[in-house]
């Protein structure tokens, strides 16, 4: 197991290079021109089946490459599926990586049709949501453009809690972001194979209280998990800000897919 500082891995400069998030927005040269060396992704959504059969919408957004490129996974915060979910998959594509977003609350009707996303979350079985990933694995491994079981996830928030969760579920994936998410418990840690990388914030004490039992855990398991704390900003603060902080910390997650994906 290792612990990183908020400096770690971050090389001076490149997050000048990558598109950052501020304010839900993906952020680009004041030209609006794409980042340099990176192309525009093909985004659309697609639908396959989940739990029980019914169907999980999904957006899925390709890279402009000739080879197989690998997977990531993108898990919404408990907010469901935002257009900042959406720019965050484009990223990734830019970045190289097939990327795709399910949108979870699917079989309550979907995000765009639901007054309070948060409680519709809450309704969700655990199983389901499980499943459900397991589909969207699945669909995203199936596709001709992705290198075969080379595929990683990363999720926010809630999201972060589950893609902690789904590294004990999918020994296959190759890596697993936590961003400001909780752990599984302990004893279910043991069944987790991909290397984890957690992402918080200072002031967050409500996810951070549970970040010394999880790395004991990990550790007493066996297991690589990398934790950085990112000093001055609070919970969410890759979607809000404020962009320095959230650069570094965007710089670190591209290096960590980077290293477990052979991107």
């Amino acid at each position: 197991m290792a612990r990183q500082s908020v400096w770690t891995g971050f090389v001076a400069g490149a997050a000048l290079a990558a598109v950052v998030f501020v304010a839900g927005a993906a952020v680009r040269p004041s030209d609006g021109s794409p980042v340099a060396g990176m192309q525009e992704p093909h985004g659309e959504w697609v639908a396959y089946a989940g739990a029980g059969g019914d169907s999980v919408r999904a957006y899925v957004v390709y890279p402009e490459r000739s080879d197989p490129a690998p997977g990531v996974i993108v898990i919404h915060e408990i907010y469901g599926m935002s257009d900042w979910i959406q720019a965050v998959a484009d990223t990734f594509a830019m970045r190289g990586y097939v990327a795709i977003a399910p949108d979870l609350l699917t079989r309550r009707g979907g995000t765009a049709n639901i007054e309070e996303p948060r409680r519709a979350i809450g309704s969700l079985p655990p199983d389901s949501i499980g499943v459900d990933l397991d589909a969207t694995f699945a669909y995203l491994d199936g596709l001709p453009a992705v290198r075969n079981a080379d595929i990683g996830v990363i999720g926010f928030c809630w999201g972060g809690s589950q893609s902690f969760r789904y590294a004990t579920r999918n020994p296959n994936l190759k890596a697993a972001i936590v961003c400001y998410g909780g752990a599984p418990d302990a004893e279910v840690m043991a069944s987790i194979r991909a290397p984890v990388f957690g992402v918080y914030a200072e002031d967050d004490a409500r996810i951070n209280a549970g970040i010394p039992d999880a790395e004991a855990a990990m550790e007493r398991h066996g297991k690589t998990y990398r934790t950085t704390i990112y000093e001055g900003v609070g919970h969410a603060f890759l979607r809000r800000g404020p962009p320095e902080v959230a650069a570094r910390a965007w710089s670190d997650v591209f290096q960590f897919l980077g290293e477990q994906t052979g991107r």
